[in-house]
C-alpha cells in the first residue's frame, strides 16, 4: 500500500473567526500554520488567500506572499484554490494558477453549496484544465458529485488533462453528495484505473471518511475548512492538531506517512 499523502486545507473561504478564533488569515499566520502542520506530517497544503479584512481573495499578489513565506519555512506542497469563494469570477479565481505552483485544484461540475450555488460550468473548467496544462501545473480534480467523474474523464479524451489522475473527494457538503462511508466507496469504485484519491469529509464526516480512506489505501485531506472541531463541541486548537491525529491513527493501521518528497513520486509530480 502506498504511503499516506496528508492535506492540510488551513482557512476555507467561507470559515470565520467567530466559528474558529485560531484560524489562520493573513499571509504570515498561513505560513505559520502551514509550518506547524508540515511538522506534524502534512506533506500537501490546501490555501485560500484572504485580504486585509479576512475576506475571501483570489488576488495573484496575495497568493504570491503566501506561496513564498510558506517556501521560506520548508518543502511541503503548495496546493492553491481554484474554487475561491462562489462570487468569485472565473477570471479571479484562475489567477493563483499564474505562480505555476506544483498542483492546484479543479472543481468538475456545479452543485449546491449550502445556501448558494457553486457554479463549474463546461466552459469554466475546460478553460481552467487548458491553462493548468500550459502552465505544468497538476490538477487535483474536486468532486462534489458523481457526475463530475465523468467531466473528469471528458477532461482526458479532449486533450485538457493527462492520466492519471488524481481526485479529491469533498463529501458532507449540504446540498452535494453525504458523506457517508457508502458515498466514498461508490465514488472510488467509479475512477479510472490507475487513479490517485483523497477523500475531505466536511464536518462530523471528516474523521470517519479519513479512517475509511487509510484502510482503502487512499489519502487524507484535513483541516479549519472542512472541520473546525476536534471532538463533539469541542473546537480544534489548530490545523496541525488535526493532522497530528491523523498521523497517530495511520501508525496504528500500519500506513506510513508519505514526506513532500514521497508525495510528488506519488502523484507524479516529478
Amino acid at each position: 500500500m502506498e504511503k499516506l499523502i496528508i492535506t492540510a486545507a488551513l482557512t476555507g473561504a467561507e470559515v470565520t473567526r467567530e466559528q474558529q478564533p485560531n484560524l489562520p488569515l493573513t499571509p504570515d499566520e498561513i505560513a505559520q500554520a502551514a509550518y506547524e502542520c508540515y511538522e506534524a506530517g502534512a506533506s500537501i497544503v490546501h490555501v485560500h488567500a484572504r485580504d486585509e479584512e479576512g475576506k475571501p481573495t483570489q488576488s495573484y499578489e496575495v497568493y504570491e506572499e503566501i506561496k513564498q513565506k510558506i517556501q521560506a519555512k520548508c518543502d511541503i506542497i503548495f496546493q492553491p484554490s481554484t474554487g475561491g469563494a462562489v462570487w468569485h469570477t472565473p477570471e479571479e479565481r484562475l489567477q493563483p494558477v499564474e505562480l505555476k505552483p506544483e498542483m492546484a485544484t479543479l472543481s468538475c461540475g456545479t452543485c449546491n453549496f449550502g445556501p448558494d450555488v457553486f457554479m463549474n460550468s463546461q466552459e469554466y473548467i475546460e478553460k481552467f484544465a487548458k491553462r493548468m496544462m500550459e502552465l505544468g501545473v497538476k490538477p487535483e480534480i474536486e468532486i462534489f458529485e458523481r457526475g463530475m467523474i465523468e467531466n473528469a474523464k471528458g477532461l482526458v479524451k479532449k486533450g485538457l488533462a493527462k492520466t492519471p489522475l488524481h481526485f479529491d473527494f469533498v463529501l458532507g457538503v449540504p446540498g452535494a453528495a453525504p458523506g457517508t462511508v457508502e458515498d466514498l466507496l461508490y465514488m472510488v469504485r467509479c475512477i479510472p484505473e490507475g487513479s490517485t484519491w483523497t477523500v475531505a469529509g466536511i464536518g462530523r464526516a471528516e474523521l470517519p471518511l479519513a479512517t475509511m480512506a487509510m484502510i482503502m489505501g487512499g489519502h487524507v485531506r484535513v483541516g479549519f475548512e472542512d472541520n473546525v472541531y476536534y471532538g463533539k463541541g469541542e473546537l480544534a486548537e489548530s490545523n496541525a492538531q488535526l493532522v497530528a491525529r491523523i498521523l497517530r491513527i495511520a501508525k496504528e493501521l500500519g500506513r506510513e506517512i508519505a514526506t513532500p518528497e514521497e508525495a510528488r513520486h506519488i502523484l507524479g509530480l516529478k
